[in-house]
């Protein structure tokens, strides 16, 4: 049985650093930035969302264990830039106001 294989996409319309606003999901209209993008399976971490909880052994590095919490991924169609997203809501309120005239 063969497998298809799928080039990753070569360029996003976010990248790394970048301030976005999650635009759907559990997780709608929370901030935050973009801590790594993961271009094979189209996903982004974003600072302070969709946190997800870990269960880690003792170790050296860390000697307690237990639970940490940590970014999970979320799909890139979900997020959008900050400026873009302000951009579109000053759209929506010009044009709702202007109708109410």
């Amino acid at each position: 049985m063969k497998t298809k294989t799928v080039a990753p996409q070569k360029s996003f319309h976010v990248k790394k650093n970048d301030l976005v606003v999650v635009i759907s999901g559990a997780h709608r209209t929370k901030r935050g930035k973009i801590l790594q993008v993961l271009r094979d399976k189209n996903r982004v971490v974003v600072e302070g969302v969709n946190m997800i909880k870990k269960a880690t052994r003792r170790s050296e590095a860390n000697p307690q264990g237990g639970l940490i919490e940590r970014e999970g991924t979320i799909h890139i169609s979900n997020v959008m830039t900050v400026a873009e997203f302000e951009a579109r809501a000053a759209r929506r309120s010009q044009k709702a106001g202007s109708s109410a005239s």
